[in-house]
C-alpha cells in the first residue's frame, strides 16, 4: 500500500505548484493593470513616466523568470515522486488523493485558492479471522467435490442439482440382475439412476441449513440397511427415505467460527463420500462402503484455526433414523489440514448400543485416513498425483460377544481393515486414473452388508446367510478407474472392480431370487430354493456424474 508520508508530500507539491502559479499570475495581472491606468487618456502627456514603467515591467520580468525556473523545479519533483507510486503495489483511492478546487484566475487581484486536503480515512481492520481452510485449493482430495463456484448462488441460498446414473455389466451375469454387498451398485446390464439430488444450503444472518434429496435406488437401498425402524411406530423409512441430508443450525462468531447443527447429516467415516461425484472411485472399499454414510442427531463445529476443526457427535446411532435400543452413540471428527497438500481426518464412535433388541451389546470404531498430494505441476502431461490410506478397527462387547477373543464372554466380534488408493491427472484435469484397493476381516459379521436374498433387510435377516456372533467374513477387492473431466461440472466415468471373500457372497449366475419372485415374508426360507453365491465378483461400470 501506498506510504501516507509520501501522500501527504505529494499533495503539498501540487499545492505548492498551484499557489505558485496563482501568485504570478496575480501580480503580473496586478503589474498589467497599472500599467495600462498609466497609459489611459484621462492622463496627460506630462503626467507620463515611461520610464518607471519600462523598469517596472523589467522588474516584472525577472520575478516571473524566478517563478518559471521555481515552477519547472517542483513539476519535476513531482513527476518524479508520482512515477515512484505508480510502480507500487495499490493505486490510491479517491480518498487519498488532494481535493483541489478548480480555479481560472481570470480575476485580476483574486487570490488562488489553497489546497483542500481530506482527512485520511481510518486504517482497514486487519484482524478479521479467515475463513477455515480457505487457504488452498481442495478439489483433489477424494470426498471432496472439485466444483469451484456456484453459478446461480445468492445471499439467501446457493443450490446444488446433481445426477448420478450407471451401467454394470456383472461377469458372474446374475439371472436376475440383482448385485449384493454393495452400497452404490445394485442392478446388472441395466442403466439405472442411482441419485438425483436437488437442494442446496441457506445462510442468512449467521442462520444456515441444507437440504439435499435422494431420489432414485438410493431411497430403497439405503432404508433397507438400516434395522431400527424396526422398533417403534411411525415408519421413519418411508418418512426418511427420500432424504439424504436436512439440518438447520447456527452460526457462532468465535474463534474461526462454531456451527451447531441438528438433523441429518453425512458421515465420513470411511473417508469416501455419499455422493459418486465427488469421490476418485465409483465403488469404494469395504472399509467405506460397509460404514455409515449418515447421522441423524445433533453435532458442533469448532474451528480454533482455519487448519483444524473439531467436530463431536451426540447422534441416535450407527446409520440409524431411530435407537436400536434406548441408548444413543457418541463421536467425533477432527480435522487438520496443516498445508495444501496434507489432508488429515479421524473418526470415532462409541458407545451406541446398534444391535437390535440386545441393549448389553455396545459397539466402538475408529477409521482415521491421510490424503497426500504428493506432485503438482501444471506444465506437465502428468500434472497431478496424490494417494489416500484408510485405517479402520473396531469392535462389539457384552450382550453374547467379546472384542478381545473368544471367551467367557462370547465369541470374537470384531472389525479390522484398510484401504489405498493413488490417483493420477492429466493433461490440465481433464483426464484421471485411480488405482487401488482394500480388505476387511469382520468376525461376527456386524458390518457386512447383508445379500438382499429374497428381498432381505437387515431388520428381516436371511437364513442363506447368516450374520450370528462368530461367523466368519474376510474381503478384499482391487479396482481401476478412468475419469474424463471436460467441465468442473460432470465426470464421465469407467470403472473395473474385482471384489472376492472367503465364504460364498456375491451374487451367482443362478441369481438371489426365487423364479416366482420374492416370496413369502422377506428374508424368508422358501422351500426348493437356494441362491447362487459365489467367492468372487468381477464387474464394469461406466457413470455419469453431474454436480452444479
Amino acid at each position: 500500500m501506498k506510504n501516507a508520508g509520501s501522500m501527504r508530500n505529494t499533495v503539498s507539491l501540487k499545492a505548492a505548484v498551484v499557489m505558485v502559479l496563482g501568485l504570478a499570475t496575480t501580480a503580473f495581472s496586478q503589474q498589467i493593470a497599472g500599467n495600462e491606468s498609466a497609459k489611459s487618456p484621462s492622463s496627460s502627456p506630462a503626467d507620463a513616466a515611461p520610464a518607471p514603467a519600462n523598469s517596472a515591467n523589467e522588474q516584472i520580468l525577472k520575478e516571473l523568470d524566478v517563478m518559471r525556473a521555481r515552477i519547472q523545479q517542483l513539476e519535476a519533483q513531482l513527476k518524479a515522486q508520482s512515477a515512484g507510486h505508480s510502480s507500487g503495489d495499490s493505486v490510491p483511492s479517491a480518498q487519498e488523493q488532494a481535493v483541489v478546487p478548480h480555479n481560472d484566475f481570470s480575476g485580476a487581484g483574486e487570490q488562488p485558492v489553497a489546497a483542500v486536503v481530506p482527512e485520511q480515512a481510518p486504517p482497514a481492520k486487519t484482524n478479521e479471522k479467515s475463513e477455515p481452510f480457505a487457504f488452498a485449493d481442495w478439489t483433489w482430495l477424494s470426498g471432496n467435490p472439485r466444483t469451484k463456484d456456484t453459478p446461480y448462488a445468492t445471499k439467501f441460498f446457493s443450490p446444488e442439482i446433481r445426477f448420478d446414473v450407471n451401467y454394470t455389466y456383472d461377469f458372474n451375469h446374475p439371472a436376475d440382475n440383482t448385485i449384493g454387498g454393495s452400497s452404490e451398485i445394485f442392478r446388472h446390464n441395466e442403466f439405472q439412476l442411482t441419485q438425483l439430488g436437488v437442494g442446496g444450503d441457506f445462510h442468512l444472518d449467521n442462520v444456515r441449513g441444507r437440504i439435499m434429496t435422494q431420489v432414485g435406488l438410493y431411497s430403497q437401498t439405503q432404508p433397507r440397511n438400516d434395522a431400527s425402524i424396526a422398533r417403534g411406530q411411525w415408519n421413519l423409512g418411508d418418512a426418511y427415505r427420500y432424504i439424504s441430508e436436512a439440518y438447520g443450525g447456527y452460526h457462532f462468531n468465535k474463534m474461526h467460527g462454531i456451527n451447531v447443527d441438528a438433523g441429518i447429516f453425512l458421515s465420513y467415516i470411511g473417508l469416501w463420500s455419499f455422493y459418486n461425484f465427488d469421490n476418485w472411485t465409483y465403488q469404494p472399499s469395504f472399509v467405506s462402503s460397509n460404514t455409515p454414510w449418515f447421522f441423524n442427531g445433533l453435532r458442533v463445529q469448532f474451528f480454533p484455526s482455519d487448519k483444524l476443526k473439531i467436530e463431536p457427535w451426540f447422534i441416535n446411532g450407527w446409520q440409524s433414523y431411530g435407537k436400536f435400543n434406548n441408548r444413543p452413540g457418541v463421536g467425533g471428527e477432527i480435522l487438520w489440514r496443516p498445508n495444501g497438500s496434507v489432508s488429515v481426518v479421524l473418526n470415532q464412535y462409541a458407545l451406541g448400543a446398534d444391535t437390535l433388541g440386545n441393549k448389553n451389546r455396545i459397539r466402538y470404531h475408529t477409521d482415521d485416513s491421510i490424503q497426500v498430494k504428493y506432485y503438482d505441476n501444471p506444465s506437465r502431461l502428468m500434472d497431478k498425483a496424490a494417494f489416500t490410506f484408510t485405517f479402520d478397527a473396531g469392535c462389539e462387547h457384552g450382550g453374547g460377544v467379546s472384542c478381545v477373543g473368544n471367551g467367557p464372554g462370547g465369541p470374537k466380534q470384531s472389525f479390522l481393515g484398510f484401504m489405498e488408493y493413488d490417483r493420477f491427472w492429466f493433461h490440465k484435469d481433464l483426464f484421471a486414473v485411480t488405482v487401488g484397493g482394500g480388505a476387511i476381516d469382520n468376525p461376527g459379521r456386524y458390518l457386512v452388508l447383508l445379500p438382499p436374498i429374497n428381498g432381505a433387510t437387515a431388520i428381516s435377516g436371511t437364513p442363506y446367510f447368516t450374520e450370528n456372533p462368530g461367523d466368519p467374513f474376510k474381503g478384499w477387492d482391487v479396482s481401476g478407474t478412468f475419469d474424463y473431466m471436460p467441465s468442473q461440472y460432470i465426470t464421465f466415468r469407467w470403472e473395473y472392480n474385482h471384489r472376492a471373500s472367503n465364504v460364498p457372497y456375491w451374487s451367482g449366475t443362478g441369481g438371489i431370487t426365487p423364479s416366482g419372485g420374492n416370496t413369502g415374508v422377506p428374508g424368508s426360507f422358501v422351500p426348493g430354493f437356494t441362491p447362487d453365491l459365489s467367492k468372487h465378483e468381477n464387474r464394469s461400470t461406466i457413470a455419469i456424474l453431474v454436480k452444479f
